[in-house]
């Protein structure tokens, strides 16, 4: 099934995108500002700065290409775990990826990390997340303290918000939905006792 993207959700999308990587450019920038300080130990404290922050950015932009640029061809690069693991490292999220989704088709494995990105953003205060096959499908699971999707993403992971609404925050969200879309198969959105569920069910 083609894929048709209205220009206001590119726009959205690229508006998100500088977004969530402008904060650890800036870090860079502001780092490498430091490096003529006199104090070694000041030196040495912006080049850690520099480094995590490069490394930040790069984790963030190799998941936001296979995500948002995959062309359904064959994965290239670092492996769709692999890119998952790296983007959650270090923080108060914990990816689990599970091994039955690693031998899915590129499609299923772009979605399923279009939904961690989703899910992510339902756990303000840390959490886990896991990325299962469920039959020929994916399903994400998420728990922790306040977890909990907006109405406004779920919505947007329906479909069910229209083009002219959609805001930088959740359309993301509206573009998982698109991709369910694309491969045949629509989202839905179940509460667990810990948390939620995104799973996906044939059109």
């Amino acid at each position: 099934m083609a894929l048709s993207i209205d220009i206001r959700i590119l726009e959205l999308l690229a508006s998100r995108l500088c977004h969530d990587l402008a904060g650890p450019i800036a870090a860079i920038t502001n780092g490498a500002e430091l490096l003529d300080d006199e104090d070694p130990d000041f030196v040495r404290q912006a080049g850690t700065l520099i480094g995590d922050s490069a490394g930040t950015a790069a984790k963030r932009l190799q998941l936001f290409r296979f995500v948002y640029g995959f062309s359904a061809g064959a994965i290239v690069g670092p492996p769709p775990h692999l890119l998952a693991s790296e983007y959650f490292a270090g923080g108060s999220v914990t990816c689990d990826y599970r091994q039955a989704v690693r031998a899915l088709d590129g499609p299923w494995q772009r979605l399923g990390c279009g939904l961690l990105l989703v899910a992510g953003e339902g756990l303000p205060r840390g959490g886990r997340i896991c990325l299962d096959a469920a039959g020929e499908a994916v399903a994400v699971s998420a728990g922790g303290e306040g977890a909990r999707l907006s109405d406004e993403a779920t919505a947007a992971l329906l479909l069910q918000t229209p083009v002219e609404a959609l805001t930088s925050r959740i359309v993301g969200a509206y573009f998982a939905g698109l991709l369910a879309r694309q491969i045949g198969h629509r989202l839905s959105i179940a509460a667990e006792p810990t948390g939620f569920r995104i799973s996906c069910e044939k059109l």
